[in-house]
């Protein structure tokens, strides 16, 4: 029973994460918070993965995602916040995704995506219809720097996608839909 309170309490506290640019704050306040992620998430990729500076340098755009997720017995929710960055124009697009799913598992995780759109066509695609389905399957054990984390890595329709755990205590098998959409306020 203790043990189901810390993954409840720790599941709150990552619901909060997810919701950064929620709030009373001011639009210019929750883009900074964007691009601090934006910043932090980059860093911690390159660290691990110096060869993927390149790749989105040479990439017609790129995304970056902070997610907070939860997964109680059969069911998985999680929201979060991001910016697509066009590396043509250097326009930001901010935006919000929320997933739904079912499967097995328990526990809760904060976790980033970094998306390397490999087309134009790729990153409009994904700014104006943001849908994404499949699969996961997955298992963190990580606080800050301690503890393990997979990271996980895929390229589906032109796109790269880069996953990366911060934080979370999590064993799950899910299969789950993915909805990303473009945030008005911040644009």
């Amino acid at each position: 029973m203790k043990t189901l309170l810390q993954i409840v309490s720790l599941s709150f506290l990552l619901t909060l994460t997810g919701c950064a640019t929620s709030g009373d704050a001011s639009p210019a306040e929750k883009r900074q918070v964007v691009q601090s992620m934006k910043t932090n998430t980059l860093n911690q990729l390159y660290a691990q993965k110096p060869d993927v500076r390149k790749q989105i340098r040479s990439a017609p755009g790129y995304a970056v995602f902070d997610n907070a997720n939860v997964n109680l017995l059969i069911a998985s929710v999680g929201g979060g916040y991001g910016v697509v960055t066009n590396n043509s124009t250097g326009k930001q697009t901010y935006m919000n995704m929320a997933e739904a799913g079912l499967g097995l598992g328990l526990g809760a995780k904060d976790f980033n995506i970094v998306m390397v759109f490999h087309t134009d066509a790729a990153m409009k695609r994904f700014i104006e219809h943001g849908w994404a389905f499949g699969g996961n399957a997955d298992a963190a054990a990580k606080h800050e720097d301690k503890g393990a984390a997979v990271a996980a890595e895929a390229v589906v329709d032109d796109v790269t996608v880069y996953s990366l755990t911060d934080t979370g205590l999590a064993l799950q098998a899910v299969l789950k839909g993915t909805k990303f959409w473009v945030d008005k306020e911040l644009n």
